[in-house]
């Protein structure tokens, strides 16, 4: 017996790759965002291999309404006990809805079900609501909090995750 098709209008969590065409107005909009807040261009696609946001060390996923992406995230393996979040995006026209926090949970949920024990992340200095996010969802900053942000560049945070119960 298959499970009934989720209602249309629900939210819903799509493991993919980031080669998806689903995944590329997501990415295009990051990669603007990127691009204009750092005055500098940026080629995600360049920066590591899809694989690396596959199985078995990492995933990648999108927050789907309607059918549509509207969020999206990704982690890789940083190494044996530790998954990198990278890519957590909501588009503008979705953002204050608390989508990012749910991609971030499902990352989670994912990351600890294949044996991870701690996260790893950074984020940009001009990236406030991310900073925002990661210290709201219980993530520790390994740097100064007090400091100006451009003083200290990618700013880095870690969260270990409990191994869910068999």
């Amino acid at each position: 017996m298959t499970a009934p098709a989720p209602h249309p209008t629900e939210l819903t969590v799509h493991h993919t790759t980031v080669t998806d065409p689903l995944a590329r107005p997501l990415l295009t909009e990051l990669t603007y965002e990127y691009s204009t807040r750092y005055e500098k261009p940026v080629d995600l696609d360049r920066e590591y291999p899809p694989e690396e946001f596959g199985p078995p060390g990492g995933a990648f996923l999108l927050l789907l309404e309607h059918g549509r992406p509207v969020a999206g995230g990704a982690y890789r393996q940083y190494d044996a006990h530790t998954a990198e979040l990278k890519r957590i995006w909501t588009h503008s026209a979705h953002r204050r809805r608390g989508l990012a926090r749910r991609v971030l949970h499902a990352l989670e949920r994912d990351a600890a079900a294949r044996g991870y024990t701690r996260l790893y992340l950074t984020t940009g200095p001009r990236q406030p609501e991310a900073k925002g996010l990661y210290l709201a969802a219980g993530y520790r900053p390994l740097f100064d909090v007090t400091a100006d942000p451009e003083s200290i560049g990618p700013l880095p945070f870690e969260k270990y995750l409990e191994i869910p119960a068999p």
